[in-house]
């Protein structure tokens, strides 16, 4: 369900470099949220880093859209770069596996397969 690595790389460095990646994939950051600074902004103590990149490719997420509109809550996909006692690790959620759960339709399993095929390139040449 989950992909998850863990990279020697700090966490700016490796947030930097995921930004990177996503790009060079045809992809694009729309937003990046980053959990740590909001919960310690709201005076929550979190010792933890978290940028949650939400990634979109447009032609794959107009298959999807086009196919079941419902599908708009589960995109854009994910994908985190977090620290976790002391480790800095870069992870997603399977979106064959999530889709799977949402859809039983199998040109939409391919569209899934290729976003997540692209996401594991990602997540791995961040690292």
């Amino acid at each position: 369900m989950y992909y998850t690595v863990e990279s020697d790389k700090s966490f700016e460095q490796a947030s930097a470099d995921l930004d990177t990646a996503v790009k060079r994939h045809s992809f694009g950051v729309l937003h990046v949220h980053n959990i740590g600074d909001t919960l310690r902004g709201k005076g929550i103590a979190f010792e933890e880093n978290c940028n949650v990149f939400e990634v979109c490719n447009p032609g794959q997420a107009a298959k999807v859209l086009s196919s079941d509109m419902r599908l708009n809550m589960a995109l854009p996909c994910r994908i985190s770069v977090y620290t976790e006692k002391g480790k800095t690790k870069i992870g997603t959620i399977s979106p064959v596996q999530m889709l799977g759960m949402l859809s039983s339709e199998a040109a939409l399993a391919q569209v899934a397969k290729e976003v997540e095929e692209k996401i594991i390139l990602m997540i791995d040449e961040a690292k």
